[in-house]
């Protein structure tokens, strides 16, 4: 049985991969910042015939996330799929943030997928390798979201070094990029994207995407 763990397992598109994991009988562990958010998480898992394991984690506190995620590899083991699914989702123009409230989102936006790769993607090499998702967004930057095209970019750039670190090793590190909002019922509905979640973790060494494009029609 794989073991799945999903970082910011809200409403939209963390929930939809915790679900589509789920139904192909993965554990899964959620971790979220308020405890309705993992609540409603934990039902999701459960309603899609899965297992779950609920926990509390601020992606923005270094010593909060993984002090979580060794709580889900005690319960579940090390994950053959790690998600980072959390964002800081606002809308700024240049210079409407101060230098410590920009720095705020990118803790979140970027710093904390580097923590929790960081801290995983060893002993997922150690148990045989893995996939780690990262979301992205914002393929291309604007002036009216700052903060989040900063912090989507940069994740992007996250992903190419730890890939470099840990691809060798046999971690498939890639980002999905939504390039529009999440809306159920539309074109980007969360359980299409999860779709593609599922796929590139079925992706064996020698096919492996790394970053990919999903406008809701096509995929680059």
């Amino acid at each position: 049985m794989s073991v799945t763990f999903v970082i910011g397992a809200g409403p939209g598109i963390g929930q939809a991969v915790a679900r589509r994991f789920a139904r192909e009988g993965s554990s899964v562990a959620v971790l979220a910042r308020s405890q309705a958010t993992v609540d409603g998480a934990v039902t999701a898992v459960e309603e899609a015939g899965g297992t779950a394991l609920g926990l509390l984690a601020d992606a923005a506190d270094e010593v909060s996330l993984r002090s979580a995620l060794d709580a889900a590899v005690e319960g579940f083991g090390v994950p053959d799929v790690l998600v980072y699914n959390a964002a800081w989702v606002r809308y700024d123009r240049p210079g409407e943030l101060s230098a410590a409230e920009l720095a705020a989102t990118l803790r979140v936006n970027v710093v904390g997928a580097v923590s929790a790769v960081a801290h995983l993607a060893p002993r997922m090499a150690a148990a045989g390798g893995g996939t780690v998702l990262l979301t992205s967004g914002m393929p291309a930057p604007l002036a009216a979201a700052t903060s989040l095209s900063i912090g989507k970019a940069g994740l992007r750039a996250a992903r190419a070094v730890l890939a470099e670190e840990f691809g060798p090793r046999g971690v498939h590190i890639a980002a999905v990029t939504v390039a529009g909002p999440v809306s159920p019922g539309s074109a980007l509905d969360p359980d299409r994207i999860a779709e593609h979640y599922a796929r590139i973790a079925a992706q064996p060494a020698g096919q492996w995407e790394d970053d990919v494009v999903f406008d809701g029609e096509t995929v680059k």
